[in-house]
């Protein structure tokens, strides 16, 4: 972010209502408001005594499957990698992949106590941090299955039959990015941005049986020109 006259980056300040000028990192303290404007203070030595104590040991705790863990617990995803002991890790990865389980564990990562899956796939070992329970909201909407009509279903099952294909994670890029970077290359060379191809807005869908059929005939389509 630049200010504009000057095209200077914005540098962000810590303040407060009644806070002095220039407010140093030493002057900033943690704390918890318990109650409407009335906090309780902890020191980062106070923190420190109680933070999980560094370990890299993992400590498993069940062997689930996959399709039990709901996929809105995930958060971030690391490769694991042996140290040593490759065979028990080899073995390990071996056993997760036939038996199509994973491994629910708790470790430690940095300071922070963590719940993690381990899960086995195309030959590596993958470690995802997971959130807990207490942290994922419950959903604010919750879906009236019956009043679905069977014609609906079908069109909606044969339009899913129709696309359905085998995931490919190579196929999605970032096209803003991409287009950020063009325009940054054109405005250093002195050129002109030029706008990409606009794709046409769909228009408001007053009936969903028509814009079923729609949809399942375009995708019958697509597959019968892949088929030619």
């Amino acid at each position: 972010m630049l200010y504009k006259k000057t095209k200077q980056r914005i540098k962000y300040k810590k303040t407060c209502e009644n806070c002095p000028a220039n407010i140093s990192k030493d002057d900033i303290i943690r704390g918890y408001e318990y109650q409407p404007g009335k906090y309780v203070t902890l020191t980062d030595k106070e923190l420190e005594i109680i933070k999980s104590p560094k370990d890299k040991s993992i400590n498993i705790d069940a062997f689930v499957k996959l399709s039990e863990i709901d996929p809105v617990l995930y958060d971030r995803a690391f490769y694991l990698a042996p140290q040593g002991g490759d065979k028990a890790f080899n073995l390990f990865l071996k056993a997760l992949q036939d038996e199509k389980k994973v491994a629910i564990a708790k470790t430690v990562l940095g300071t922070n106590e963590q719940v993690i899956a381990i899960r086995a796939t195309n030959g590596r070992l993958i470690l995802n941090t997971l959130h807990f329970y207490d942290e994922v909201q419950e959903a604010p909407f919750q879906s009236n299955l019956e009043k679905i009509s069977a014609s609906e279903l079908k069109l909606a099952q044969t339009l899913i039959d129709n696309m359905t294909q085998k995931f490919d994670a190579s196929k999605y890029k970032d096209e803003y990015r991409e287009k950020v970077e063009n325009a940054i290359k054109a405005k250093i060379n002195g050129e002109k941005i030029s706008s990409g191809r606009k794709r046409a807005m769909p228009s408001n869908v007053i009936n969903l049986m028509d814009a079923l059929k729609k949809s399942v005939e375009g995708s019958k389509k697509k597959q019968s020109r892949k088929i030619d």
